[in-house]
This record gives C-alpha cells, sequence and structure tokens, in this order.
C-alpha cells in the first residue's frame, strides 16, 4: 500500500507514521502546502492521511480543494471541529473526519474505515450512474416506441416488437436501434 501523509508539523507526522507500522508498502511524509495537490499526484497514494492540527478556514478549504481532485480514499485529522467543518469535508470527499483522534493506536484501523467508507461510496456512485444510464436508455427507447406508433399506427406492444425484430435482425442492442429511430426523427423534423 502506498501511503501519502499530509502534515506541516514533522512531530504529529511521525505519530502517523509509528500507528501504521507493519504496513507493507511506502509511507511518503509530505510537510509543505506548496504545490502540494503535484506531489501527492507524483506519489499516487493509494490513501491520504491529513493532519491539520486546529487549522484555519482558510487551510481546511485549502485541503478540501485538495480532496475533491483525489480519486482516493482520505483521512482527516484535526483537533477541534465544527458542523461546517464537517460538512465540507463530506462534501470534498473526506472518508473519515476525525476529530481528536491522533493517536498512534488508532491510525491503523482508521486506515481501514476511511477505505472501506470509500470503496462503500463509490460503489453507491457507480450503481447510481448505472441506474441513470438504465433510465436514459429507456427514455430513449420510449421515444423510439412513440415515434413508431405515431408513424405508422400500432400500438405500444407492436412498436417494441419490431425495435426488438430489427436489433436481433442487425446484432445490435435495442437501444442502438432506438437511438437511430430517435436520430432520424429529429433530422426529419420530427417534434
Amino acid at each position: 500500500m502506498n501511503i501519502a501523509i499530509i502534515d506541516e508539523n514533522r512531530a504529529r507526522a511521525s505519530i502517523i507514521e509509528e500507528g501504521l507500522a507493519g504496513i507493507e508498502g511506502d509511507i511518503h511524509v509530505i510537510t509543505g502546502r506548496e504545490g502540494l495537490l503535484a506531489k501527492i499526484e507524483q506519489i499516487a497514494p493509494d490513501i491520504v492521511l491529513i493532519d491539520l492540527g486546529n487549522p484555519s478556514r482558510d487551510v481546511l478549504e485549502e485541503y478540501f480543494a485538495v480532496s475533491r481532485a483525489l480519486a482516493r480514499p482520505i483521512a482527516m485529522f484535526v483537533d477541534e471541529s465544527d458542523d461546517d467543518a464537517i460538512a465540507a469535508s463530506i462534501d470534498a470527499g473526506v472518508s473519515a473526519y476525525v476529530v481528536d483522534g491522533l493517536a498512534a493506536g488508532r491510525i491503523r484501523p482508521l486506515l481501514d474505515l476511511a477505505v472501506k467508507r470509500f470503496n462503500a461510496f463509490a460503489r453507491l456512485q457507480a450503481d447510481l450512474a448505472e441506474a441513470k444510464g438504465k433510465l436514459a436508455e429507456r427514455e430513449t427507447i420510449d421515444r423510439a416506441k412513440r415515434i413508431l406508433m405515431d408513424s405508422k399506427r400500432i400500438t405500444e406492444p407492436e412498436a417494441y416488437a419490431e425495435l426488438r425484430r430489427k436489433a436481433m435482425s442487425s446484432s445490435r442492442r435495442i437501444i442502438d436501434i432506438a437511438e437511430a429511430v430517435v436520430t432520424a426523427h429529429d433530422l426529419l423534423g420530427g417534434s
């Protein structure tokens, strides 16, 4: 596992490193904020652990911007928090937002939690994208059926059977035929 630790305070970063003892892989400590995203992209970590101590609102926003740009599990450690910071961390894609929890013995379980929450959220996003895609396909097929029903004066089951028959005879998917019907209809000035 390739892990990036981001902490401007080297002493606090060493607490995280201690908590990661025994984990196979590379641990990279980044102590400066300058060029942070480029440094992280160069490391290409599997997970990012950010310790901010007691950050200002501007520092939090800067790290949240970095979080949004990464598609990786992120655990963020802070000394104190408020509801706005927690909500902003969720929006930024932080997998674990830990308040007053920087202790070597807690690092490993929190790392596991961040990875599992990130994976669960990624699965939900994939499921949502798939559902949206299927809904869009269904809407296109329904529109193609309406076009066939209006132009050929046939029933809905007959329109679907025609789409299916054409898909089978041309070894294509029904959605491909439906998209062709809708495109042709639009090109010919249909409404």
